[in-house]
């Protein structure tokens, strides 16, 4: 366990005053008391009495050192810190010749931003928000004339709080190096971020996710900030701010880091500035909540890939065996057109047979995570080619298709993983509506180019019932389903496989139906 850190620096221009806080919270004993005021007690108070009351258990320990001016006293912060023994108290006065107390502080806070500051004063020039502007809101303040007792709490008081705090930022540096899962970090995240709350004081606070394309997620909130944040507001501002990846910034009650492909946030109910300690210890937290969330990600990808490399053997070892006589389908369709036989099944039978041969092969390319193979392709043809090969084998011909794609809009794409990529989509979409017996079921597919923003967006809706949230999270992990009826809890996987490879991104959403939205490089 670590001992609590009870050093005080007094930094008084009257040695009386040093002196004075020096006994205080250091008394001598009751042996080397002066006889003669010890006499002069007796007969005032009619018995024997201490001057100095004997120091009870639950009062810290003291340890003191004293300078004469501000200049001295940096001296000695300085020389604590590079001792590694810094100050948990600094009482200081604010009217001193030089540095005054509040120039003193500031000059401090350049070394220690972690110190309790106590002003100790008669009078003073400064207000207390320009005390707590220039000195940070780790300060104190106290008048004289002072009792011993108040002096004694005062430091006491002190020293818990520098205490409290230290092992709270202990407890925020750990979390990132913690293996948790999501719901066990969560957990932590709450009770991390309630003891920091009120410790910056306030009763609200929400922790946060803000992806690449400013989509939110919540991660978890304190208090009702829920309903007073104005998440647009706030997407704009993070918008705005400069950012660089593993960068920790500030923005008035909102702090942000930046990490690979979102980031993430924390915002404060606005009740005044943060600065040095709190400020330090808010910035912190997000840093490393953000780091505890990359890793438990890469934790669950890791145990994916475990899963997947077990799966994909036995799979893999099937499929190999499969490919052979699936693609000697269309071998016997090229035989049988030469022969004559009858036509109308002809072209079933060998469309059937090429699907099949390609979902064989985007199973070994996500088992082997196969890179891409680019080449210019128009995306319309490949889109409208997708359409007809999932309408083809649904049975769906009853369901509308509307499509707005710019009829000479080229790309550099792999044309056979984009192509199986919409088609999952577009037969997730069509199942759903059959299932569910949606009227005038609906699919829009709208596909547009920014070439300011090198994006070239690819949107797939419906109007069905949605995507069930409690699934939304975790929609493109492998083996995870909504009730098919068919299907191996692979389509979506594989998917945002294919999409990611293309350096893109995938987004899934409920807006009175299903929206999946797909963003990839365009130039």
């Amino acid at each position: 366990m670590n001992q609590v850190n009870t050093s005080v620096l007094v930094i008084d221009d009257e040695e009386m005053v040093r002196d004075n806080i020096e006994e205080i919270l250091v008394p001598r004993k009751v042996a080397v008391i002066d006889s003669n005021i010890s006499k002069a007690a007796s007969i005032l108070f009619d018995t024997q009495q201490e001057i100095l009351i004997p120091r009870t258990s639950k009062i810290p320990v003291f340890t003191v050192d004293k300078a004469a001016n501000g200049m001295d006293g940096v001296e000695l912060v300085k020389k604590s810190i590079a001792a590694n023994r810094p100050y948990a108290v600094i009482f200081l006065d604010i009217r001193m010749p030089g540095w005054d107390g509040v120039e003193t502080a500031m000059q401090i806070r350049k070394h220690d931003s972690q110190a309790e500051i106590i002003f100790i004063t008669a009078y003073s020039d400064r207000s207390i928000e320009d005390i707590v502007d220039k000195a940070g809101q780790n300060v104190g303040y106290h008048c004289k004339p002072y009792a011993a007792e108040e002096i004694i709490l005062l430091a006491t008081k002190a020293i818990t709080d520098y205490d409290r705090l230290r092992s709270l930022e202990k407890l925020i540096e750990s979390i990132s190096s913690i293996g948790l899962n999501e719901h066990q970090l969560n957990a932590l995240f709450k009770n991390i971020l309630e003891q920091l709350a009120m410790s910056v004081g306030t009763d609200m606070a929400l922790l946060g996710k803000l992806n690449d394309d400013f989509s939110y997620e919540k991660i978890l909130s304190i208090g009702a900030i829920d309903s007073k944040i104005n998440l647009d507001e706030l997407i704009t501002r993070v918008k705005t701010i400069k950012i660089e990846p593993d960068e920790v910034v500030q923005q008035d009650e909102l702090v942000l880091a930046r990490l690979d492909s979102y980031s993430v946030f924390a915002v404060l109910q606005k009740q005044e500035k943060l600065k040095t300690e709190k400020m330090y210890l808010l910035k912190l937290f997000v840093q490393n909540a953000a780091q505890a969330i990359r890793n438990a990600e890469l934790t669950e990808k890791l145990i994916q890939k475990e899963k997947l490399s077990i799966v994909g053997k036995a799979i893999g070892m099937v499929m190999h065996d499969l490919r052979s006589p699936i693609k000697n389908m269309r071998i016997i369709t090229t035989m049988m057109q030469d022969e004559n036989e009858p036509r109308d099944l002809i072209p079933m039978l060998d469309q059937c047979a090429v699907q099949a041969s390609e979902i064989f092969e985007d199973f070994l390319d996500f088992i082997r995570e196969s890179p891409v193979k680019k080449e210019t392709v128009n995306l319309k043809y490949v889109i409208e080619t997708a359409v007809n090969l999932a309408l083809g084998t649904s049975n769906q011909q009853q369901v509308a298709i509307h499509m707005a794609i710019p009829a000479d809009l080229v790309a550099q794409l792999d044309e056979r993983k984009i192509k199986r990529a919409v088609m999952n989509l577009l037969n997730n979409a069509l199942e759903v509506l059959q299932n569910k017996k949606i009227a005038h079921p609906v699919i829009r597919i709208i596909v547009s180019a920014d070439e300011i923003k090198d994006q070239l967006s690819i949107m797939i809706r419906d109007n069905g019932p949605g995507i069930d949230p409690e699934i939304i999270k975790t929609l493109f992990e492998p083996f995870v389903t909504t009730n098919k009826n068919n299907g191996t809890g692979l389509g979506l996987a594989i998917v945002k496989q294919c999409i990611t490879a293309h350096g893109g991104t995938i987004i899934a959403g409920n807006d009175q139906g299903a929206v999946f939205t797909i963003h990839l490089p365009y130039k």
